[in-house]
């Protein structure tokens, strides 16, 4: 999310309903998107993929939340090789050695849940694998370094940390957000900066974390469309979400696939 459209209000969570309600997005989400994640094939196109979004989140009860938000026109953002955020799903079909980023994200009870995941297309390059893995870990030392007490930074430190000591950039442009009862809060939450700074957190704040990590430089362009981000030199772009909420036990991820 561009932090030029972040919303001005955040929400903390209160009670165990209200987490509740957010697991069970949360949940949901998680689901439909390992659906996906297990459907990508070479030669289906990126629209069939967006209709499986669509369709599977109706099935479980929940709204599609990127479908015409600020005019999006689908349920799934579906981004390949160097676009690195906000495709728009059509007629462009996936191919061997691709690596495809599937961003959903779905209202439940009033709650809302958001994740990615970057998948590769059959057999792809060394380092698209590395790009991919890099990503994955980069989001993933951000969730252990979120816990209350701590500092915004402290996240953003350790996503950026991580990418970068495996020799990729992160995105500046665009970052993680806070979620609730709306897609994009308060605070915004950059994929880079140093620990120990930003605003304190606390135990019941709702995040979405999603690193977006180049290949190349961390630059972007945006397409004709509006809405696709590519990098500005072609690079390959990973990024990888998921929806947590700060405890006084650490960081619980909300849209964790099932089983784990």
């Amino acid at each position: 999310m561009s932090q030029s459209r972040m919303a001005a209000r955040a929400i903390v969570i209160k009670s165990e309903s209200e987490l509740a309600c957010m697991r069970q997005a949360g949940s949901l989400l998680a689901e439909v998107l390992q659906l996906l994640v297990q459907e990508v094939r070479p030669g289906l196109t990126t629209a069939h993929m967006d209709a499986l979004a669509d369709r599977e989140l109706k099935r479980r009860g929940a709204i599609p939340s990127f479908k015409g938000y600020r005019g999006f026109p689908a349920s799934l953002c579906v981004s390949i090789n160097d676009e690195v955020v906000h495709g728009i799903p059509g007629d462009r079909v996936m191919a061997e050695g691709d690596i495809v980023a599937l961003d959903v994200g779905a209202i439940y009870q009033g709650y809302q849940a958001d994740a990615a995941v970057t998948v590769p297309v059959g057999k792809v390059s060394p380092q698209a694998q590395r790009l991919i893995e890099a990503t994955r870990g980069a989001l993933e030392a951000g969730i252990a370094t979120a816990r209350a007490g701590g500092r915004l930074g402290d996240i953003s430190a350790a996503i950026q940390g991580h990418a970068e000591s495996r020799g990729f950039s992160v995105v500046r442009e665009y970052v993680g957000h806070g979620i609730g009862k709306e897609m994009h809060e308060e605070p915004a939450v950059p994929n880079f900066g140093l620990p120990g700074r930003g605003p304190l957190l606390k135990a019941g704040m709702a995040l979405a974390l999603e690193p977006m990590v180049n290949a190349g430089g961390w630059r972007t362009r945006l397409a004709e469309d509006g809405w696709t981000v590519l990098t500005a030199d072609g690079s390959l772009s990973a990024h990888f979400e998921h929806t947590i909420a700060i405890l006084d036990g650490g960081a619980q991820v909300m849209t964790a696939p099932p089983g784990d």
